[in-house]
């Protein structure tokens, strides 16, 4: 007989070391699991949800624009947006495809987007589509997985290209904007400010953005909402600008433009005595709708190639010799400065005795006096007041006055003008300032370059007794009940440092412009007292441009008006009839709204 005893406890033997490991590894995995459900079960939980609960974002409104009496520039209405939503797994290629060829979208350029992209945020193809392809993608999710349609608010610029240049337009952040404002809570996809004011108060008017917490399953579809939070509108914009008086001053442009077959000119309106910018005009012009709703590469062309940049402001941007509206300068100085009487007669041979410099039309005006030199804008007087002030002399009137530096309006990319002549000569050209230049100076031609608005500026101080208030747009930053966020008062930058006759003199002979001078033929029968200046500005590029400036009423001024139009010829042809129109326009509104009370009648 075999005895086994031996060979069953070898066997036991062999088992008990497995037993032990097997004891050890499942304790071991019973205190890993008590460990990952007690210590980190929150943090495990959170990843749970994370796998099944998505945030998606929904877009706030943009701030309303309304004009200084309420009505309506710049709103918002809703707009249907062709997105992908990678919940659970990437868009597939073929996915890219059907959306490409649907939109009319290049394929790159959406991989670039899907390539850049992080988050649970909505890829933003396309905004504004059409209701077909709403329809088409609605009805056909299985072709579209991860395709969604989002109702966001869509950029509404309720006059079109009128206003443009002030309101500016709006587009999809770029990656290197982006780059620049990660730190202040801007994302991929983000609609922001890009010109104007749109860009300028960005931050005030974009809102907050809103979103939902969806759950989804498995395959990625929503199941239910956990929870919404709605999105904050920006804050509104009450502008200075009155709206009727915008139409107005763009249609006078327009339709001198098309009577004088040219293609460029500005315009400024704005009330003296504040600072508040009533109008502004500035053609070419574009339609900023086209960028809010993303602008094609046709209509892109069409702007980028026009050669009189429609993305200029000229009003701002634009730098022109001012002609012979700087002679309110040059004026100012001499009296101001003692270098002439307001009495003392000066006599106009047809050309300057120093150098052989005359009047536009060859005219000899004989004796003249301050008063009757500027009225009839007589450029050997003006010859005769450059000599005598000299170059830095008349250089830092024009200072006073405000030129040579932006104004500060609340608009991006104003230009300085130039008013430091005889330092940019000698930078730019290594040369001294002769007495010549000095006389051109003294007529605003040469080196001198102002902007539309620092002339508007210029007619502004001698209008408002030499005061200067920095040009604005916004007079409130409200919220969408109407309570006040910020209220812009006017701010004084400047005051004219001559006594106040000399002033007085300036404004006497500026009256005399519209009744007797230069631009009388323009102003029979006006009902209103104005002053003006009229300006014919030299073009090496071509014909001269024409200038008009002025203020009214002229016993108490509440506007200031400048025109330019680029090679318009003389400014009492071109410029002129459009500061008419835009002050009749303006002065007509404001008896209307009980602003002003009416001109009193011929005769009386």
């Amino acid at each position: 007989m075999i005895d086994n005893s031996n060979n069953g406890e070898e066997y036991i033997g062999r088992l008990k070391p497995l037993a032990i490991m097997a004891t050890l590894i499942i304790m071991i995995l019973i205190a890993r699991v008590g460990y990952l459900q007690i210590y980190d079960g929150e943090y495990y939980a959170h990843l749970a949800d994370g796998n099944r609960i998505r945030i998606i974002p929904s877009m706030a409104p943009r701030g309303t624009f309304y004009d200084r009496n309420g009505q309506l520039l710049v709103s918002n209405r809703p707009g249907f947006s062709v997105s992908l939503l990678p919940l659970t797994a990437p868009i597939k290629p073929e996915v890219v495809d059907r959306v490409a060829k649907l939109l009319n979208v290049p394929k790159e350029e959406i991989e670039q987007k899907i390539s850049v992209h992080s988050g649970f945020d909505p890829i933003r193809i396309r905004p504004d589509v059409t209701p077909d392809i709403v329809t088409i993608i609605e009805e056909q999710k299985d072709l579209y997985p991860g395709v969604v349609i989002e109702v966001q608010p869509l950029r509404n610029y309720a006059l079109k290209q009128e206003g443009a240049h002030t309101f500016g337009y709006v587009s999809e952040i770029s990656d290197a904007e982006l780059e620049a404002k990660k730190d202040e809570g801007y994302k991929s996809g983000d609609i922001i400010g890009k010109f104007g004011l749109e860009r300028v108060y960005d931050k005030e008017i974009r809102g907050e953005n809103g979103g939902e917490q969806v759950e989804v399953d498995v395959a990625g579809k929503p199941v239910q909402i956990l929870g919404k939070k709605e999105p904050k509108p920006g804050y509104d914009l009450i502008l200075t600008i009155d709206r009727d008086l915008q139409v107005a001053a763009e249609k006078a442009v327009d339709d001198m433009l098309a009577q004088l077959s040219c293609h460029a000119a500005a315009a400024v309106v704005l009330n003296p005595q504040t600072g508040e910018v009533l109008a502004l005009v500035s053609r070419p012009a574009f339609d900023p709708n086209l960028f809010a709703h993303g602008i094609s590469t046709k209509d892109w062309n069409a702007i980028n190639e026009n050669p009189y940049h429609p993305m200029d402001n000229k009003a701002i941007t634009g730098e022109y010799p001012p002609g012979s509206t700087f002679k309110i300068v040059t004026g100012t100085a001499a009296l101001a400065s003692g270098r002439v009487a307001p009495d003392e007669l000066i006599f106009d041979s047809g050309t300057h005795w120093l150098v052989p410099k005359g009047n536009a039309g060859g005219e000899a005006l004989g004796w003249l006096n301050f008063h009757d030199a500027l009225s009839h804008s007589d450029n050997v007087y003006f010859y005769e007041m450059g000599n005598r002030l000299g170059a830095d002399l008349l250089e830092s009137y024009a200072r006073m006055f405000g030129l040579g530096s932006v104004t500060g309006i609340d608009l991006p990319y104003e230009s300085p003008g130039l008013a430091d002549w005889k330092e940019y000569k000698l930078e730019v050209y290594e040369d001294d300032f002769y007495l010549s230049e000095v006389m051109d100076a003294a007529i605003g031609q040469g080196f001198n370059l102002v902007t539309p608005l620092q002339a508007a500026m210029v007619m502004g101080e001698i209008a408002a007794n030499g005061k200067r208030f920095k040009p604005h747009l916004v007079k409130q930053i409200v919220t969408q009940d109407k309570e006040v966020i910020k209220d812009f008062q006017p701010e004084l930058v400047g005051e004219l440092q001559v006594e106040p006759w000399v002033i007085e003199q300036v404004q006497s002979g500026l009256n005399d412009v519209t009744k007797s001078g230069t631009a009388a033929r323009n102003f029979i029968g006006f009902p209103y007292d104005i002053a003006g200046k009229t300006g014919t500005a030299e073009n090496s590029q071509g014909t001269d441009h024409g200038w008009f400036v002025g203020y009214g009423p002229f016993d108490n001024p509440t506007i200031s008006v400048a025109v330019i139009v680029e090679q318009g010829g003389f400014g009492a042809s071109s410029a002129v009839p459009i500061g008419r129109q835009i002050m009749e326009a303006a002065f007509n509104l404001m008896v209307q709204r009980g602003e002003m009370a009416p001109p009193a009648q011929a005769g009386n």
